[in-house]
């Protein structure tokens, strides 16, 4: 449920329905937009309890939330939420693009490619340290020292790092070292990993499981809002369908609803969406024509010898082709006005 509150509605009336709702031992949480503030209640509130909030001062209308995710759903948050991660922001606009290799298989390996990323665009380096694999006689990362070189990368071009957290043992040390963290597909259910990335106050980036719903994967990052952190960003990157032409179907239609359904950011990772680096320039262009606020795109410096997912990871020089496409393609998409939902 919401309070929504009066635009002329004071601080104190503010305080004292978050302290009317509180002697319930129920939580209250604010969201101050542009016009108005919104007071929301998270857990089961009575009928009298609603009706007695709403005859207090400074109240405008109490609504019912109607989704199981409250904190994620625009009911709740009718404005877009920006995550700012150093000088980038996620949403709001602005095209975050995150480049790198799958796995960082050496300093010089990982430098190289922030570097050329950097030039052809990139606002931030991907790169994993912690591999989760489905064959465990895989190159599955190299940990902590990955870390360092990532760290190193950073230092040496100025992006940003997002990596990902396998287990909530090694989040102190992702934590650490990376600036966004990542959950990946396999761990979106992993509901002490949730809890833990939302106890920690970097930006948390969630990828839809392989075979999630909507609802499942808006429900995973309510884990993390309901933890108290609130800059969490959603990531399409394919899901599993009976297709087997390529690795993943990449869910293009996710972009718009899932824009509809919640305030959070949303990028694409096309590389892991068709696991082919022949498609990745297309369904990127197609993720920033549906409104995408930002990409993930896999590059390496010698995909033939890749340590994993070399089918799928971009040249430098094909790289650059395909930040010159979609630059140009966003700037377009800006000038024609919000898309999607986002033009409701």
């Amino acid at each position: 449920m919401i309070v929504v509150m009066k635009a002329d509605a004071s601080l104190e009336q503010v305080e004292a329905i978050k302290s009317r709702i509180s002697e319930e031992g129920l939580r209250p949480s604010t969201v101050e937009g542009s016009e108005r503030t919104i007071v929301g209640v998270l857990g089961s509130i009575t009928r009298d309890h609603e009706t007695a909030l709403e005859r207090m001062p400074g109240v405008l209308q109490i609504l019912r939330v109607s989704r199981p995710y409250k904190l994620a759903s625009r009911e709740f948050h009718p404005e877009d939420t920006v995550v700012q991660v150093g000088e980038v922001r996620v949403g709001g606009g602005d095209l975050a693009v995150m480049a790198g290799p799958c796995s960082v298989e050496s300093k010089e390996q990982v430098v190289k490619t922030a570097l050329a990323v950097k030039t052809a665009g990139a606002n931030m380096l991907r790169g994993g340290a912690f591999k989760p694999r489905t064959s465990p006689y895989s190159f599955r990362g190299l940990g902590v020292e990955g870390l360092e070189y990532l760290a190193a990368a950073r230092e040496e071009t100025g992006l940003p790092v997002i990596t990902e957290v396998m287990t909530v043992e090694d989040l102190p040390a992702v934590s650490e070292f990376s600036d966004v963290v990542q959950v990946g597909a396999r761990n979106m259910q992993n509901f002490n990993l949730l809890d833990a990335v939302g106890q920690q106050s970097k930006p948390v980036m969630v990828k839809r499981g392989l075979s999630a719903t909507i609802e499942e994967w808006l429900l995973a990052a309510e884990y993390i809002l309901n933890q108290g952190n609130p800059n969490v960003i959603l990531c399409e990157r394919g899901i599993r369908t009976f297709e087997t032409a390529t690795r993943n179907t990449l869910d293009i239609s996710a972009v718009p609803l899932v824009q509809k359904l919640s305030h959070l950011p949303i990028v694409c990772d096309p590389s892991h969406g068709t696991g082919k680096w022949y498609l990745v320039q297309a369904m990127a262009a197609a993720s920033v024509a549906a409104g995408a606020d930002g990409l993930m795109v896999e590059v390496h410096p010698d995909p033939d010898h890749a340590k994993s997912d070399g089918a799928q990871s971009l040249t430098f020089e094909n790289f650059g082709l395909l930040m010159d496409q979609v630059r140009a393609l966003s700037k377009v998409v800006a000038s024609d006005g919000p898309v999607g939902a986002r033009a409701q």
